[in-house]
């Protein structure tokens, strides 16, 4: 329970506006405590906005998984706003990417919330509102957690508490110059009117946001891929790039777009992606027999309903859900969560890098200090009866070499490998010298050394053939840009 506690607040606390260089502060003080009651200490000493962590908490409940979704794939019909996600022919609804869902949610729940913000004066006996109440501005600043939005669509986001505070609705919101509060029910009134979906989300991006011709379109697939993104048009922290149904082939991206950006992956298959830039965040989805590297992630990765995947990443927060025989090679500062729905999950130390990593990792406030890949957290209720993850045997450990050419400095997987995976890797090393030394002092002729190399090059290529990766080597020759795929 205590563990659990700490997940919530230390999460909440992933999305407060923090500057990377206060992220690194605090990785440091918790990689120089030499015990746990030196760690609780430190934690005591982390405070946040009371009302804001209780919405945070509040909103949980949009996750809750229903039993009937479960057993039949979709529920009754409810008066709720129901809305297609990014799979429209889906009968189940995704709750993380459906915007509509997101917005049905609060407006069904918008009395809750704001009394949750109430002074215990304003309640009554039973903890409800009565039509004299009234909410402090502190309150509604609270609720800027939560709201946002603008003046006549002029693109400029406001918190919500500066929009209700604006002159000309002041009335209509219910605020009292002499009180300094608002009357609860008619800033609920106003609020119900004036609610939307988010206009940066996922739908919408794909719908109305900038096309990128990053991905193939592989013939004979009835799906085209579909790459969007928003940042050309969206204010910081609300950049979103989407990616769905990307098949068969190997996508790598450094770029501007991605940086700082919220990624959706949803429906790709057979295909590795390498998002090689410092990322906000990052959502997996409904995905198969794929393998994501991705650059440092400044809050959180969430893999949903995948089968066969990998992911190799440098995160603050991982987290599963519903998804079977994936493998995560990770470097958290967190303990990796694992939800309810899960099968044979294999966590090994984060294995890579590319140039710039340590300066993304810089920029996104992650050290390579504390590092809790191997300690998953299991909290769904179907994980307390059978082992659902397990942690990969060195003798089964590879490091994964990232196949691009790039400028910058790392030159070496941060923080290096735990001892008994760098073990394995000099084992296997000094294997491979043993071996070149024997062929090299066996004393072949020409005739011999040539048969020889056809026989391992043989050998190879059905080797490859058989576990996969020559569709992996094949997909980083590029492919012959046709004048539609140029065009697009």
């Amino acid at each position: 329970a205590e563990n659990l506690a700490w997940m919530y607040f230390e999460t909440f606390d992933s999305l407060l506006d923090k500057t990377a260089e206060e992220r690194l502060e605090w990785a440091e003080a918790v990689s120089h405590c030499r015990s746990h009651e030196e760690i609780e200490k430190l934690r005591n000493k982390l405070s946040v906005d009371t009302l804001q962590f209780l919405l945070f908490l509040y909103v949980q409940q949009l996750n809750k998984v229903s039993l009937r979704t479960s057993l039949i794939g979709e529920e009754w019909p409810s008066p709720r706003s129901r809305s297609p996600d990014l799979d429209r022919k889906s009968g189940s609804q995704n709750k993380n990417t459906d915007d509509h869902n997101h917005l049905a949610f609060i407006l069904n729940h918008l009395s809750e919330l704001l009394e949750l913000l109430l002074d215990p004066e304003q309640l009554t006996a039973s903890a409800h509102s009565t039509h004299e109440s009234l909410i402090s501005v502190e309150a509604v600043k609270a609720l800027s957690f939560l709201m946002e939005g603008t003046i006549n669509q002029n693109g400029i986001v406001y918190p919500v508490h500066e929009l209700a505070l604006w002159q000309p609705i002041l009335v209509t919101c219910g605020y009292s110059k002499l009180s300094k509060m608002f009357s609860f029910y008619k800033l609920q009134a106003w609020l119900k009117s004036v609610l939307g979906s988010n206009p940066f989300g996922s739908a919408v991006c794909l719908q109305k946001g900038k096309k990128l011709a990053w991905a193939q379109q592989v013939e004979g697939t009835t799906k085209r891929a579909k790459i969007a993104c928003n940042t050309y048009t969206a204010p910081k922290g609300h950049k979103v790039v989407v990616m769905t149904q990307v098949y068969k082939q190997t996508l790598a991206k450094s770029s501007d777009q991605l940086n700082g950006a919220h990624v959706k992956i949803h429906r790709c298959n057979d295909s590795y992606i390498y998002l090689l830039s410092p990322l906000r965040s990052v959502s997996i989805e409904k995905c198969r027999n794929s393998t994501f590297v991705l650059g440092p992630v400044q809050t959180s990765i969430h893999i949903h309903s995948c089968d066969n995947v990998k992911i190799i990443a440098i995160c603050h927060r991982l987290s599963t859900s519903s998804s079977t025989l994936c493998t995560f090679h990770c470097l958290t500062p967190t303990y990796p969560l694992i939800m309810s729905g899960n099968t044979s999950l294999i966590f090994g130390p984060y294995h890579t890098y590319y140039p710039m990593l340590e300066d993304h990792m810089a920029r996104t406030g992650i050290a390579t200090l504390p590092n809790y890949w191997d300690k998953p957290m299991c909290i769904g209720l179907d994980n307390c009866e059978t082992p659902v993850y397990q942690l990969l045997s060195p003798k089964e450990f590879y490091v994964f070499v990232i196949p691009f050419e790039m400028e910058g400095d790392t030159t070496e997987i941060p923080g290096g490998l735990p001892p008994q995976y760098e073990k394995a890797k000099r084992h296997r090393e000094q294997k491979i010298q043993i071996w070149q030394k024997t062929v090299k002092e066996a004393g072949l002729s020409k005739e011999q050394r040539k048969q020889f190399q056809n026989l391992v090059e043989q050998q190879f290529r059905e080797w490859l053939a058989l576990t996969g990766h020559r569709q992996q080597l094949d997909s980083l020759i590029p492919a012959p840009t046709s004048p539609k795929q140029a065009a697009a």
